[in-house]
């Protein structure tokens, strides 16, 4: 199996998936890092996923920060894609079955996952509270679907990024989708200043994401130091390895705003064993989930 990304050395996976393979009944040895660099060409996405492709040994893959970059280049390479991964425009999950290559959007789902283990069913319905995602990327997309498909949806979704084509490009993914019209705002944060703004208009209460990638892969946080967090604000930061300024800022103002701080290592630990059961064909069940996360928190 292939980790996707840019510095996979680095994760908490190396060490957690010989663990894993050990539960599971696995080969040991069979986790293989693939890195390229943010950004990467596109012949260099071809190039790997027909080495996954024409490789009867090479099982699958999971795709971190190459998601949508790897879907624009080489979806024609896929015998098969599911619906998220038309429509989002992504690849987070290669799989074979009967020699087919498969491509999945699995953030969705493992977003979804994560979410419902620490904010209340009834949250927004409850509390007016809003959304504010800081990242319009696939980490975004994958978080304003599933918001979006809540049965106490937010009364607002507003996005934020620094690229008016990925604002774009997640716009029309939810008009594709038929996301009720007005449900999400796109902002274009061309300074700091803006999204300061942002989060100092969201009602109390409202989650809070970093989705923008700043923190793991390259040092910073999408907030300027004088950004406050809504009161009695859940904060989530996607990632959980990395300098995580994000994290640093919601922790500072913990206590003061009563804020409920999660990083992202639940997030990470959906995300990993979803696509090792698609990858291995394993019976995801709810006490093998459980299992895993004890052992996973132990190789961490």
């Amino acid at each position: 199996m292939g980790f996707v990304g840019v510095s996979t050395g680095g994760s908490s996976i190396m060490n957690i998936f010989p663990v894993w393979a050990d539960i599971l009944g696995l080969p040991t040895g069979t986790l293989v890092g693939h890195d390229l660099p943010v950004g990467a060409a596109p012949a260099d996405y071809v190039a790997l996923v027909t080495q996954i492709r024409d490789d009867p040994d090479h099982l699958g893959a999971l795709v971190t920060t190459h998601k949508m970059g790897l879907y624009a280049a080489a979806h024609e390479l896929f015998g098969e894609l599911d619906q998220f991964s038309t429509l989002c425009g992504e690849i987070s999950s290669i799989s074979k079955h009967d020699g087919v290559l498969i491509g999945h959007a699995k953030d969705p789902i493992t977003v979804g996952l994560a979410a419902d283990e620490f904010l209340p069913v009834d949250h927004f319905a409850r509390s007016g509270a809003h959304a504010v995602c800081l990242g319009a990327g696939g980490a975004g997309t994958a978080l304003t679907w599933y918001l979006a498909d809540r049965q106490d949806a937010p009364a607002a979704i507003v996005v934020t990024d620094t690229s008016q084509q990925r604002l774009d490009h997640l716009r029309a993914v939810h008009i594709r989708r038929g996301t009720p019209e007005g449900l999400l705002r796109y902002v274009l944060a061309e300074n700091p200043e803006v999204t300061r703004e942002v989060l100092a208009a969201a009602p109390a209460g409202s989650l809070v994401v970093n989705a923008s990638g700043l923190g793991k892969d390259r040092p910073g946080s999408p907030l300027p130091d004088s950004a406050r967090f809504p009161e009695g604000a859940y904060v989530w930061e996607f990632n959980y390895r990395g300098t995580l300024e994000f994290l640093a800022q919601a922790a500072a103002q913990k206590e003061v705003s009563n804020l409920v701080v999660v990083d992202g290592w639940r997030y990470f630990i959906h995300g990993w064993s979803q696509v090792i059961a698609e990858v291995f064909g394993v019976d995801l069940t709810a006490p093998l989930v459980a299992r895993l996360s004890e052992a996973a928190l132990d190789a961490r």
